[in-house]
């Protein structure tokens, strides 16, 4: 027999007790690989490769508007193809809170958002009807919207100027993606005419939430970045200037610090998991000290089974966490898929090597005493029951 078969026929000498510790050690490097994944995109530094679009918001936060003042100056930076501004809405529907509704400029919504389908009629109707809305296919599904329709809607900010926050748009268009990735996006956006909401809100006219800069070169992306930034410094409305992804995750960290909850789960999920196969590890060295006896009466020697049990440790971490890496890999894909650009996570290489090294980690941690012990053993107190 090879060392290599010996330690695995070490390893599951009991194999109910071993198959159980293997799922545990898949199960939290699954859970390891898509936290993991998720944390690099919440601690990522600004990545301007290959962006088409550029978002500018408050350097203080999205939720302090801009003036529009700021709309020409944008538009004639070199580079700038053509720049769009919204403001959110704080729309509530039948009391869904969950609708994302902005305030824009139709023409300029159609020309630096074109994966957004719809036809060019309705376009235009966007455009000359002051009240009217646009929605995601997939919403105006959800609700049993049609072209036509007038659609009441509350909104949790802005009241009109006889106080109430009851308003009416009537429905001109209902827009789809240009592909899948972009239909799902359909799910939860609405958009008003900017031109109507400042003529009718009490407050907030005049002024954008966020500017949406499209680009005429992606490799231009970073330098306009600091192009804008740099022209509103030290004024009373600096900015922040970033790419669609760095601002959807920064909307997403509005919640929370979601990068320390992340961490203070694995940290968890890794005590218990060092708990977990430290018992394994613990049984199976004392179930086998008179075999250890044996093997030293054989010649081995108190290093090589010492390292013997180090094996067993490293081929049970390591099947357990290669195959959890391999299924995170799998579901990251997934959900990937289901949430779009909101949320860009990747099981990619940084997961992965971070996966090995907490293998190797772990496996010493909860392999090194039940090793010590197993070459510290005598020969004459193990086959003596001691």
């Amino acid at each position: 027999m090879t060392k290599t078969g010996f330690v695995l026929a070490n390893l599951f000498h009991k194999k109910t007790r071993t198959s159980l510790t293997l799922l545990s050690v898949v199960m939290a490097f699954v859970l390891f690989g898509l936290l993991q994944s998720l944390n690099l995109v919440f601690s990522a530094g600004a990545d301007f490769v290959g962006a088409t679009r550029l978002v500018t918001q408050s350097r203080v936060s999205f939720t302090q508007s801009l003036p529009m003042r700021m709309v020409p100056e944008m538009d004639a930076i070199p580079g700038v193809q053509r720049v769009m501004y919204q403001q959110w809405f704080g729309a509530v529907y039948q009391d869904n809170p969950q609708i994302f509704a902005f305030a824009v400029d139709p023409e300029r919504l159609h020309e630096v958002y074109p994966e957004w389908v719809m036809p060019e009629e309705q376009w235009n109707a966007f455009r000359d009807i002051r009240t009217g809305m646009i929605a995601g296919k997939l919403l105006a599904d959800q609700y049993g919207w049609k072209v036509g329709d007038r659609i009441p809607m509350k909104s949790s900010i802005f009241p009109q100027k006889n106080n109430s926050k009851d308003w009416e748009f009537e429905l001109v268009g209902i827009f789809d993606g240009k592909d899948e990735e972009w239909r799902r996006q359909t799910a939860g956006n609405i958009y008003i005419n900017h031109a109507y909401f400042s003529e009718a809100a009490l407050f907030g006219g005049g002024l954008a939430g966020i500017f949406v800069l499209r680009l005429e070169d992606p490799e231009m992306a970073e330098s306009i970045a600091t192009l804008v930034d740099a022209r509103y410094l030290n004024s009373s409305d600096e900015t922040k200037t970033q790419t669609e992804k760095d601002f959807q995750v920064g909307f997403i960290k509005q919640l929370g610090d979601i990068g320390m909850i992340v961490r203070w789960i694995l940290f968890a999920v890794f005590f218990t998991l060092l708990l977990v196969v430290g018992n394994t590890m613990a049984q199976s060295v004392r179930e086998r000290v008179p075999q250890f006896a044996v093997l030293k009466t054989l010649g081995f020697s108190d290093n090589s089974v010492l390292a013997f049990v180090l094996a067993e440790t490293l081929a049970l971490c390591a099947i357990g966490g290669l195959v959890g890496l391999g299924l995170a890999t799998a579901l990251g894909a997934v959900v990937a898929q289901a949430a779009g650009p909101m949320l860009p996570i990747a099981v990619d290489g940084r997961v992965w090597m971070a996966g090995i090294a907490a293998i190797v980690v772990l496996s010493l941690v909860v392999g090194l005493l039940p090793a010590l012990r197993a070459r510290r053993l005598k020969i004459v107190d193990a086959l003596a029951g001691r």
